[in-house]
């Protein structure tokens, strides 16, 4: 039989590995295990783009309801492929922002990394696949307004935003919705890649201020050619008393 030492050995030289799932050690089974311990059963995902998250949350055993936002027509229909038979996870074709109105969305070739800002050199130059391949006309509506809608009594409320440099106009547009959160998670840069966005020490203060502490960093995009790491997605928590239904 192989030992473990060993076996980690060979499984790097192949370019994977294996560790402990457990919350202690590991970012997606603390995510998992703060969400548990604080009862969520309900989550807003904003920037859903194609039902990516909402998946891997069913796939991590979260039963809850699930609120998916995406602005662009192509990836809003794959999203509401991949929340069909699931009736317990409902989508609106929209953005969030600070101001309910409509807007131009940069499109990028791999959709994903669409924005309302304008890319910085740093950000294509890590991803080229991800340049601005046109622009298009989307809804804006502020969280604040779609709250009421989504929102039942009861609802411990958990906010995802995914929105490429937006999130600052996220959290303008939802104060009420971040004083009703019991955790929040945020994609954030450690350096700026797309224009007039807020960087995530910045970000940290801003949701510190709103009674939301970060408890777990977990890595998201990287620069291939230099490894250096540029986005991460925080996870923020108040404590249970605080958070209001």
């Amino acid at each position: 039989m192989i030992g473990g030492s060993v076996m980690r050995k060979v499984l790097r030289k192949m370019g994977r590995d294996v560790v402990m799932y457990h919350h202690a050690t590991h970012p997606v089974a603390r995510r998992m295990h703060l969400i548990e311990s604080h009862g969520i059963n309900l989550v807003l995902d904003i920037g859903a783009n194609v039902g990516h998250f909402g998946h891997e949350l069913r796939s991590l055993g979260y039963r809850g309801r699930i609120v998916s936002f995406e602005p662009l027509k192509s990836a809003y229909a794959e999203l509401q492929v991949a929340a069909r038979g699931d009736s317990l996870w409902t989508t609106h074709n929209c953005a969030i922002g600070s101001e309910d109105g409509w807007a131009e969305i940069n499109v990028a070739a791999n959709l994903q990394s669409s924005s309302l800002l304008a890319m910085l050199p740093r950000h294509l130059n890590s991803a080229p696949e991800s340049s601005y391949q046109g622009v298009e006309r989307v809804q804006v509506r502020r969280l604040d307004t779609v709250l009421p809608e989504v929102m039942k009594p009861g609802d411990v409320l958990y906010l995802k935003s995914d929105t490429q440099g937006y999130e600052s106009e996220v959290v303008n547009g939802g104060e009420e919705a971040l004083r009703r959160a019991a955790g929040v998670q945020m994609e954030l840069s450690l350096v700026p890649l797309y224009s007039g966005e807020t960087l995530l020490a910045d970000m940290i203060h801003e949701l510190d201020k709103r009674g939301l502490q970060l408890m777990s960093i977990e890595p998201a995009f990287a620069d291939p050619a230099t490894g250096q790491l540029l986005q991460v997605d925080g996870i923020f928590f108040r404590a249970p008393a605080h958070a209001l239904a």
